[in-house]
């Protein structure tokens, strides 16, 4: 009988798994032969291009490089596999380094750092009037809401606090969260999302706020995603590199809470937009006003643990490092564009790794980091 059970058991599981691939829609299959995410997926996905305008390129300083990195900084790049550290100061490139065949040029995904930039176009929207006021209850631009229990606001979504139900699971196959990742209809199941809680009250990181607002901003620009990015932030920053964001299916719509596309130098211009508050070249690409709100802790909220919530804004983390504001935009894999207004300091490091440590919610590694980058910038 026992012989016959260990036959039965490893069939019975083929059979599931048979069945699960053969499905239509390809997110499981996907999940299953990739299994974790990579730095690379873009190439798994169709992808739209953030088309630039005319380059802008980053000043070199005369200290370019000159900082030689020690055995202890070493030991903390290789530790979570870094691809790409870059360190702007006063609008000068100070240093770099890439590893594993990366160069400046080369493409990796920002994983969440994209929600920084929906946050940042969202600003734009506002400043422009595409959308009124952050106080605007969703439903206005999103009428799939207007029978909600709740009333959900835009600034619901900037902090994170939209109450809406999600299982915000990266590492099971089943979860709505990969069938985001890997599916092909992301907007039509993030449209069918419900909020089970109050809005406005409790703090909960999730994919759906960050695309909501998408949704909202393709709806107010009757534009894409991609063609959004490129005429509001692309195109004014002078990336030297088209972008990309990477869609649920061809010609479908933008993965816009994790897979936004570009290389180190191209990702320094968001921070330095922060360090310039929201100003380049003498032109304002979102207002002053708005990033001074984007920017501010959503200290009303409470998190997990019932403390205030001193550590998030409109998409952007913050967080207080030896007396210092820090502003930074983060992705699962260690993805991190750093903006450190009193030093006039932009630090970007991507990798495969971050570390699973944190201290009032973030990753230990970043405050490597940070001090890696204050000593290049002091040399």
């Amino acid at each position: 009988m026992k012989k016959l059970l260990k036959i039965y058991i490893p069939g019975f599981l083929l059979l599931i798994i048979l069945f699960l691939f053969l499905q239509p829609n390809p997110y499981f299959r996907r999940a299953i032969i990739y299994n974790t995410v990579d730095i690379d997926d873009y190439q798994l996905f169709k992808n739209r291009e953030v088309k630039t305008g005319t380059p802008q390129p980053w000043e070199i300083s005369p200290n370019y490089n000159q900082y030689e990195i020690s055995t202890k900084d070493s030991a903390l790049l290789a530790q979570y596999e870094t691809v790409a550290f870059l360190v702007i100061k006063d609008t000068s490139i100070v240093f770099e380094s890439y590893w594993e065949g990366y160069s400046e040029d080369a493409i990796s995904s920002s994983f969440s750092m994209a929600k920084s930039v929906v946050g940042l176009l969202v600003g734009i929207a506002l400043d422009e009037g595409k959308i009124s006021s952050v106080q605007d209850p969703i439903a206005r631009y999103l009428p799939e809401f207007k029978d909600a229990k709740y009333t959900i606001t835009v600034k619901d979504l900037l902090t994170m606090s939209s109450g809406i139900q999600w299982n915000e699971s990266y590492n099971n196959p089943f979860s709505v969260t990969t069938k985001s990742y890997y599916g092909n209809n992301i907007d039509k199941l993030i449209l069918k999302s419900k909020s089970t809680q109050e809005p406005g009250k409790k703090y909960h990181y999730k994919v759906t706020d960050p695309q909501l607002l998408s949704i909202i901003l393709k709806r107010v620009y009757k534009q894409t995603l991609s063609e959004i990015t490129s005429e509001k932030l692309w195109k004014p920053l002078g990336a030297e590199n088209a972008a990309s964001w990477s869609l649920d299916q061809e010609e479908g719509d933008e993965k816009a809470t994790c897979c936004f596309n570009s290389n180190a130098r191209d990702f320094a211009r968001l921070g330095q937009l922060i360090l310039n508050k929201g100003e380049w070249n003498n032109k304002q690409i979102v207002s002053q006003e708005y990033l001074q709100e984007a920017l501010m802790p959503a200290f009303y909220l409470t998190d997990e643990d019932n403390n205030p919530v001193d550590y998030y804004g409109y998409q952007w983390w913050i967080c207080n490092y030896k007396n210092s504001m820090v502003y930074y935009a983060r992705g699962i894999l260690g993805q991190y564009i750093i903006a450190i207004p009193e030093y006039n300091l932009v630090v970007v490091r991507l990798g495969h790794q971050r570390s699973k440590e944190k201290t009032d919610h973030h990753p230990a590694d970043l405050f490597g980091y940070l001090d890696l980058a204050l000593k290049i910038a002091n040399k």
